[in-house]
């Protein structure tokens, strides 16, 4: 097989196409034929060596992708071979062929394409749990969303609206700023301004909740949070936050929490279960997916270098 590999630590260009021995599956696990592969940030991060990355030399990038069943289990009867599959948590997601674990897969609807499940099974199922699990998000509650024309971001934007929150989003262009809107927010702002437009929004209350994953940012969103209100912090694309006084939490009563998806995923039914309720939305219309762009994975570097540029809205794609 081919696999999008590197060696050294470095800026896209230490990516390269390579063949790669067959990877063998063990118990419990199948073999997936990957046709469209998810890239997040966290992808960038590991090839700076900047963030956790198992194994040695070469290493293969990935998480999450959607294809189909090449190997299966024996007797195993709910992934056969030519089942359509997608996962949101399995190494190595770069290459042609990927072992995944049967507890991780999760089977396609007939009308969830493999792009729109690359497209959202991660960044769908953290958009989930940040507005169940982290923060349950009611009707008339206003929300601040941080990098909101992101692939989390604007899945986040539309599920917040669905839940009948007022939504601010901070975007840093204006072609960003118009897909926040397009996407469903109630307003769409800058970064050098968010703060006040949270104030003004709210009467000088403050939010009810930031989403927080820039990470620099954390200290504003604490400041744009209203008296007894919540910043969910779950990313650091930024570079990692100041430290915070917990004096600041106790005087406004504010709850600053974390976010990991790793933490909600607890098993295969629960990740299967969500899945399902993220596919219902999809095919309600309530959360629409958008594709920023879509690059041959062979092409990885080019990829990574557009993710890095800043201009990418929503997700960018490797395809098969």
């Amino acid at each position: 097989m081919h696999a999008l590999t590197f060696d050294h630590f470095g800026p896209a260009g230490v990516l390269r196409w390579t063949e790669r021995p067959d990877p063998v599956p063990g118990p419990g696990q199948v073999l997936v034929r990957m046709k469209s592969v998810g890239l997040n940030f966290a992808d960038v991060y590991r090839r700076n060596g900047n963030y956790h990355l198992s194994g040695a030399a070469p290493w293969v990038l990935g998480y999450e992708g959607a294809g189909v069943v090449e190997t299966a289990v024996d007797g195993d009867a709910r992934f056969p071979v030519g089942t359509r599959v997608g996962f949101a948590d399995m190494p190595h997601a770069n290459a042609e062929l990927v072992v995944v674990d049967r507890d991780r897969l999760i089977s396609l609807p007939d009308d969830i394409d493999n792009d729109t499940a690359a497209a959202v099974l991660l960044q769908g199922l953290t958009a989930q749990y940040l507005v169940t699990d982290s923060f349950a998000a009611r009707a008339g509650d206003v929300a601040v969303v941080h990098a909101a024309a992101g692939g989390v971001g604007l899945l986040l934007v539309q599920m917040l609206k669905s839940l009948g929150a007022v939504v601010l989003g901070i975007a840093s262009s204006e072609a960003k700023r118009d897909a926040v809107i397009t996407a469903g927010a109630d307003a769409a702002v800058g970064y050098g301004e968010w703060v006040q437009a949270a104030r003004s929004l709210t009467g000088g209350h403050g939010a009810n909740v930031v989403y927080d994953s820039v990470g620099r940012t954390l200290a504003d969103s604490l400041a744009a949070a209203r008296i007894g209100g919540t910043v969910v912090f779950y990313g650091m694309a930024a570079g990692d936050p100041d430290p915070v006084d917990p004096r600041l939490l106790m005087d406004r009563s504010l709850t600053l929490t974390g976010g990991d998806l790793w933490n909600v995923l607890t098993g295969p039914e629960v990740r299967r279960e969500r899945a399902a309720m993220l596919f219902e939305q999809i095919r309600q219309g309530a959360v629409k997916p958008h594709i920023a762009a879509r690059f041959l994975l062979r092409d990885g570097a080019r990829a990574h270098e557009y993710l890095e540029s800043r201009a990418a809205i929503g997700k960018v794609l490797l395809t098969l």
